[in-house]
């Protein structure tokens, strides 16, 4: 079966996946493997005293125990931030080292301490509760704005401010000379606030070491094989890259927070080289609570103005990001990377932005799905409806107003990006009559009238994607003439294993069963730059479109010769050549065939079928589009309901309209669900995580939403041969301020104009109570 491009196809992964069939890091069952648990600080800073491991070394079954000091004598590395910034004295940035086991000192609760391992888990739990942790608590500070206080505690002695880095981006002088002529000035703060990725899957790593080739191999969920062997091998284990192999299997769920290479992935390997037998760690939910990386956690002032007819002047906004108590390789990246979504779909001429990276004593944040995107596009929404409501500009008018046209393509912002195309205010339209913005009147008069307060929501949002590092694709035919296509990027639940065997149907015209997938072995795929920012389908999908365009080539060379024809005769239609005019024909898979037999090929062409092909962006691509929604709150108990919610993307060209829909819908629910319910807390005076269990940290349910409703508006791009602009964020992206705008609507008849996430039933019935009192 033939199954191109456009099409609806079902995830051909699901069936096994859904019915036990899945492969992931558990199922890599070793022979001789030992268990390793991780001893982590219950304190959020104090110094190491000493650490007495001697007993518990003595105990049944333990093999082998590693602290901060093993680890220094064994010569390992570590690893920071991957760009240079400056402090505010123009100073370098200030990059903390990121040890794999503390020394010295800890600096959140988690913080690695020692690595025991033991031939059951069991032993190795035992073990870890015997070994014995001398600290001398410290002065801890949580909150990003506490640590910039003076005399705040100093998350490092090194750097006594809690400063790690200042960041600026746009014209300051523009926006102040726009700011004094303004006749109107929106001022917003608002808190975005801590959360967790919590996938299905927790993490889970499994070394191995053969002492016969002196070679590691790492089994592991990863976004980012490739990187990840080249961060683990050249900066950890001071080895070469082909001395570490790295096999990613399925794994459940990603988000951004399986592309940190953790120190748990080095003890693993490490271990098993020392103890000469392979080394299983998992990592149980409780403990990934102050062990993973987090995300967001921004302070944001953000300001607009206008003039008297609602044109937007300048955009002024000031961010402090909590970067956690180590700066994590990717921590930089959410909030200045993706800052120039700020300047959102408008014609805004002067923004300029500072952003200011704080250490505090918490884990480490990084990226996480949107990974600056929804950020932006919530500031920048949040200030139109404050305006639209202090103006008494209809919010949806306002928008039009200053809406980029299609006519102004390609349209420099007013921040760092250049939009290539799009139709922004014909996305608005089509969102609007999707959820029949003109009946909304009666819906909120029958919620009224049930005792519910009702609301509706809007958001414009446009996002950057597939901006950085090159893609690789590779096409293998065996002598039988069958087809094995070798990724680069690596599926962690966006259907790559289906949409890339129909993008490779289409061009070759090959049946799509036929079509074996391959990913996630760096054995195995040459190279690759992983899947993040939604980036595989259209650097991705233009590889397989280039190694494809080899393998024609080649087969239409050995078709001409075998049948004694003139290239330029040859034609393709369906996955069969044949010559123009004549009832001559060959498949795909015969041409392939023929490619090993060396009596068939044309003089001086080499026999086999295997070409491999990179593409490098030349730019960006920019997703954009409209989500419009409504909620439903009973101000008896604050609950809050998504009652309604469409939206209307152009993500370019669709592959897939029903996997596209699938991304869309992930998307949706885990940027409702930061406003709904998500958020990591800690006590102020301890600074203990309070929500360290799914019984504190609400997770959103398919029960919390309605069905949504997607529709697309495909504007496609020119900077990838597919017209592709990217799909795997765009939900997260507009859900935030969507929502958002919904409850604030509600709310604002009640008195109710400022309000920030997360909406809880018992925050939303407070501030009800409160605007009444």
């Amino acid at each position: 079966m033939k199954e191109g491009l456009g099409k609806s196809v079902a995830r051909v992964e699901d069936d096994r996946l859904l019915s036990g069939r899945g492969r992931y890091t558990d199922d890599f069952a070793l022979r001789g493997e030992a268990r390793a648990i991780v001893l982590r600080s219950p304190h959020p800073a104090a110094r190491i005293v000493a650490i007495d491991a001697e007993a518990a070394q003595r105990m049944e079954g333990v093999a082998l125990i590693l602290t901060g000091a093993d680890i220094e004598a064994a010569g390992l590395g570590h690893v920071s931030s991957m760009v240079d910034y400056k402090r505010p004295d123009g100073s370098p940035m200030f990059k903390t080292p990121r040890p794999v086991l503390a020394v010295g000192r800890v600096r959140h609760v988690g913080d690695p301490v020692a690595f025991i391992v033991a031939d059951t888990l069991d032993q190795a739990r035992a073990a870890a509760e015997a070994v014995v942790v001398d600290y001398e608590p410290l002065p801890s500070v949580s909150d990003s704005l506490a640590a910039l206080e003076r005399g705040a505690p100093a998350v490092w002695d090194e750097c006594p401010d809690n400063i790690s880095f200042i960041f600026e981006a746009g014209d300051a002088n523009a926006v102040e000379t726009a700011f004094a002529g303004a006749d109107h000035v929106t001022s917003l703060d608002l808190v975005i606030n801590r959360i967790s990725a919590a996938p299905m899957e927790p993490r889970a790593a499994v070394g191995d070491y053969d002492s016969s080739t002196n070679r590691f191999t790492l089994y592991c969920g990863v976004q980012n094989p490739h990187s990840m062997r080249r961060v683990l091998a050249n900066r950890y284990l001071n080895v070469a890259e082909s001395d570490l192999r790295v096999v990613s299997p399925d794994m459940g769920g990603a988000f951004g927070m399986r592309s940190s290479p953790y120190p748990e992935l080095t003890l693993v390997l490490h271990s098993a080289r020392l103890l000469g037998r392979p080394v299983r760690w998992t990592i149980e939910r409780s403990e990934a609570f102050v062990a993973d990386d987090q995300a967001r956690d921004n302070r944001t002032r953000a300001e607009l103005a206008l003039d008297k007819d609602g044109t937007f002047l300048a955009l002024r906004v000031r961010t402090t990001a909590s970067l956690g108590a180590y700066v994590a390789m990717g921590a930089a990246g959410p909030v200045t990377l993706n800052i120039g979504g700020l300047a959102g779909v408008y014609t805004t001429p002067a923004i300029h932005v500072r952003a200011t990276g704080v250490l505090t004593n918490t884990p480490s944040t990084s990226a996480y799905r949107g990974a600056g995107r929804p950020e932006a596009s919530y500031v920048i929404e949040r200030l139109i409806d404050a305006a639209a409501r202090e103006i008494g500009i209809d919010r949806i008018a306002l928008r039009r107003r200053n809406t980029i046209a299609p006519s102004q393509m390609p349209f420099k912002t007013g921040l760092t990006f250049t939009y290539d195309c799009g139709e922004f205010e014909r996305n608005l339209d089509l969102a609007l009559e999707a959820i029949d913005h003109g009946g909304f009147a009666a819906r909120a008069a029958e919620s009224r009238a049930a005792g519910r307060l009702r609301g509706f929501g809007i958001a414009n949002v446009i996002e950057r994607a597939a901006a950085m590092g090159e893609e690789t694709a590779e096409i293998r035919f065996d002598p039988s003439g069958g087809a094995t296509l070798l990724m680069g990027t690596h599926s962690h639940g966006q259907g790559h294993e289906t949409v890339f065997r129909q993008l490779l149907s289409d061009k070759l015209g090959l049946d799509f069963e036929d079509v074996r997938y391959v990913q996630g072995d760096t054995d195995l795929v040459a190279h690759g730059f992983g899947t993040f920012g939604s980036r595989s389908s259209g650097l991705g999908g233009a590889a397989i479109e280039r190694a494809a365009a080899k393998v024609f080539d080649k087969c239409r060379k050995v078709v001409a010769h075998s049948m004694e024809a003139d290239e330029g005769d040859i034609e393709f239609v369906d996955g069969t050549f044949f010559v123009s005019g004549t009832d001559r024909r060959m498949s795909i898979r015969e041409a392939a065939q023929r490619t090993y037999m060396a009596n068939a090929l044309p003089p001086g062409m080499e026999p086999g079928l295997h070409e491999r092909a990179a593409f490098v962006p030349v730019g960006a691509t920019f997703p954009n589009g409209c989500h419009a929604s409504e909620v439903e709150i009973d101000p008896e108990t604050g609950l809050v309901r998504v009652a309604r919610y469409v939206v209307v993307d152009d993500v370019g060209n669709v592959m897939n309209p029903l996997l596209l829909k699938g991304q869309i819908h992930g998307g949706l629910v885990q940027g409702a669900g930061q406003i709904l319910f998500e958020d990591i807390v800690w006590d102020p005076d301890s600074g203990q995580q309070l929500s360290g269990s799914f019984m504190d940290y609400c997770m959103p349910r398919a029960s919390d939403f309605p069905f949504f409703e997607v529709s697309s508006n495909p504007v496609p791009t020119t900077l990838n041969p597919l017209g592709i602009k990217g799909a795997g964020e765009a939900g997260t992206v507009g859900a935030m301020p969507c929502v958002m705008s919904a409850i604030l609507d509600a709310l604002a008849n009640q008195g109710v104009t400022h309000f920030d996430m997360p909406a809880t039933p018992y925050r939303v019935w407070r501030a009800l109570h409160e605007s009444k009192d």
